[in-house]
């Protein structure tokens, strides 16, 4: 097996592709050990010394290191961390399985959030998971849309701009109900 490693625009986050599939549907965001209870493959990874987060993906494990830790320490283990997992033929989560869904919206906006939750889905989200996270719809509140970003694009240095500049242009130029864009935590 062998697993391919990418940067991301956060420099305490790595890319890893292992060349299979990691979660048949959606994404799944471990942002501390103690949330790994349901991922056999988080907890292997969260077992290396300094990994404070894990965000799994379609075909990718995104992982984020504390920053007293240099990745020439770490990496190794993580890749063997990953590597034992997928020898190993435990399922990547178990139970109900992985989310990261958008949000529910109840309310007058129904139609607004749909055309938001659409143009996140088809343009934002696919664009930000190369980058090895997710963004996902939180709620819609007088023309300003709260999202919720995961993996690599939480406590990027580069997340305000995406933000601002990216996605809030996008949404705004097709949605005019739509004034500003804010992260959630």
């Amino acid at each position: 097996m062998f697993i391919q490693t990418e940067s991301t625009p956060n420099p305490a986050t790595l890319k890893f592709l292992p060349g299979q599939t990691v979660l048949d549907s959606g994404t799944a965001d471990f942002p501390s050990a103690d949330t790994a209870e349901k991922s056999p493959l988080a907890r292997r990874v969260f077992g290396v010394e300094g990994v404070t987060g894990v965000f799994l993906g379609s075909d990718f494990v995104t992982v984020t290191k504390a920053e007293t830790v240099a990745w020439e320490h770490v990496k190794p283990a993580i890749l063997g961390a990953i590597m034992e997992h997928f020898q190993s033929g435990d399922a990547t989560i178990e139970g109900d399985g992985a989310g990261a869904a958008h949000a529910e919206h109840d309310g007058p906006d129904g139609e607004i959030v749909g055309q938001i939750k659409e143009l996140l889905d088809t343009r934002v989200r696919p664009a930000v998971a190369q980058d090895g996270g997710d963004i996902t719809f939180h709620g819609f509140e007088r023309g300003v849309v709260y999202l919720h970003m995961q993996g690599a694009c939480a406590g990027c240095p580069s997340s305000t701009l995406t933000l601002k500049m990216g996605i809030e242009n996008l949404l705004r130029h097709y949605i005019p109900e739509v004034t500003e864009v804010r992260p959630v935590a």
